[in-house]
């Protein structure tokens, strides 16, 4: 039998607060800087003549692990796992997004998450803010329901609220909006697209073209969130342009995240 003293019992107390404050949905304390990866430069720096160069981007690891994230050969890698994301270091609210990206493994699924609160759902592991989905080709033929498949336009960049964010699709899939064409490459080949966010507007192009939008999204100042889901994707050629700011209230701005001084 094992006598418990009171040291022991005083570090098992401490021991369970800790487990117990993991569980509070608060991240701040446990998150800190992984990385850097991309470029950004404002709108104004490039059309004056100030000639100021861009700046790298700094993420924070939210709710992922260190093994998550690599830098290799100016590529972002994710191994997928576990599921989660990790966020830009400050907020965003009119800006334009270019990520190039291509996933390793057939029906990969990953996406970006722009205006989010990266604070993640404790069932998900994902935060809120408007999804540009990132799905592999093959993920319809991988993920079928009762003998039928999910539509193609699923995976082409479709773009919706998630987690309490409200957007009105300009290509109807129930409350998502779906690509109005397939041009997004599989597995091995890099994607492109830009995503331009402006005053709760966002146009998504897909490999040069405009092929999807949402307007009136109910959040429209947040931080930008790279998902890891379950599968290997690569990312690469990440810039920012930062845009002049609208009107934004503060209920349409996700909280901002104060990490914990130590």
């Amino acid at each position: 039998m094992k006598v418990i003293t009171n040291v022991s019992l005083k570090i098992t107390l401490v021991q369970l607060f800790l487990v117990m404050a993991v569980g509070i949905p608060d991240f701040a304390a446990a998150q800190g800087t992984v990385l850097s990866f991309g470029k950004e430069v404002n709108l104004m720096d490039i059309t004056s003549n100030t000639k100021k160069k861009e700046t790298a981007i700094k993420w924070i690891d939210v709710n992922t692990s260190p093994d998550t994230w690599k830098i290799k050969k100016e590529e972002l890698v994710c191994s997928g796992n576990p599921i989660g994301v990790m966020r830009s270091e400050k907020q965003y609210e009119n800006f334009l997004l270019h990520i190039e990206w291509k996933h390793m493994e057939a029906g990969g699924n990953s996406g970006v998450f722009v205006w989010s609160d990266a604070k993640p759902d404790k069932d998900s592991r994902l935060p809120n803010g408007v999804e540009v989905q990132m799905l592999e080709l093959d993920w319809v033929n991988l993920n079928q329901h009762e003998g039928k498949k999910p539509p193609i336009a699923y995976v082409h960049g479709e773009l919706f609220g998630v987690n309490g964010v409200k957007t009105i699709p300009d290509n109807p899939r129930g409350e998502r909006s779906k690509s109005i064409v397939n041009l997004c490459k599989g597995k091995g080949e890099w994607n492109t697209y830009v995503v331009t966010c402006i005053d709760g507007v966002i146009k998504l192009s897909v490999n040069g073209v405009v092929v999807n939008g949402i307007s009136q999204s109910s959040q429209k100042k947040g931080y930008i969130c790279l998902e890891s889901e379950g599968a290997p994707i690569h990312f690469r050629n990440l810039k920012i342009i930062e845009l002049p700011s609208g009107i934004t209230s503060a209920e349409q701005t996700a909280a901002e995240i104060k990490l914990a001084r130590h």
